[in-house]
């Protein structure tokens, strides 16, 4: 092979490498949203759950589902920006909440961090981690369930409310069943897109999206 040739190979590669989905949800809906295959069962004593967010939706406006896993009978992983605009998760039951920089038009990189045996539960907003919380100790998140993003089902993938469906952009949603350290969250935020989540992967995870959701390749 020539190395014009190899080298224009390359940065192929390299410009395919750097392309990552965002999903679009334009509009305040009951009937939109993006169910996630996860490559495992979600049975998890610890995990780092991360994504992209950008929304111009202000705080005090109203709450913002970010991320939703429900099976049957409870909430097991739910992520939300509450109303004052704190980041809280509920695990099957009250949550914890987390006072941060808040999410706005500009995208945000935002993780957070669970693990059972201690409850140590911890927020990461742009890589900067907050302070630690106990939450949850000895709890486990069931398997059996589904992962949706832009609704928060009240019964199981179903009786969704409009007021407090997504609406902006979300992408690079990775799950890990392991605290992830603090200096690979960091590069993460940063941009690096070779760490990817053993639960959900986000360049790889098999998606369906129901109603008005765009699917979009952006750059980064």
């Amino acid at each position: 092979m020539k190395l014009s040739a190899l080298l224009l190979f390359c940065a192929a590669s390299v410009a395919q490498e750097l392309n990552t989905r965002t999903l679009v949800f334009e509009t305040e809906s009951s009937q939109n949203y993006v169910t996630l295959e996860p490559l495992k069962p979600l049975s998890l004593s610890s995990f780092t759950l991360c994504l992209r967010v950008a929304t111009e939706l202000p705080q005090q406006q109203r709450e913002i589902i970010l991320f939703a896993y429900r099976t049957q009978y409870y909430d097991e992983l739910n992520l939300w920006r509450e109303l004052d605009g704190r980041i809280s998760m509920y695990l099957s039951g009250n949550g914890v909440f987390f006072t941060v920089p808040a999410l706005g038009p500009m995208e945000t990189h935002l993780c957070i961090t669970w693990d059972s045996q201690s409850g140590a539960t911890s927020v990461f907003v742009d890589g900067k981690k907050s302070l630690a919380k106990i939450y949850g100790k000895n709890h486990t998140v069931r398997s059996g369930g589904t992962v949706l993003i832009g609704q928060d089902p009240d019964e199981y993938l179903g009786n969704f409310d409009a007021g407090q469906s997504f609406v902006g952009e979300i992408s690079d949603i990775n799950l890990w069943s392991y605290v992830v350290p603090r200096s690979v969250i960091k590069q993460i935020a940063n941009g690096d897109m070779s760490q990817s989540g053993d639960v959900i992967d986000w360049k790889e995870v098999k998606m369906q999206i129901t109603g008005d959701v765009k699917l979009t390749t952006t750059n980064v």
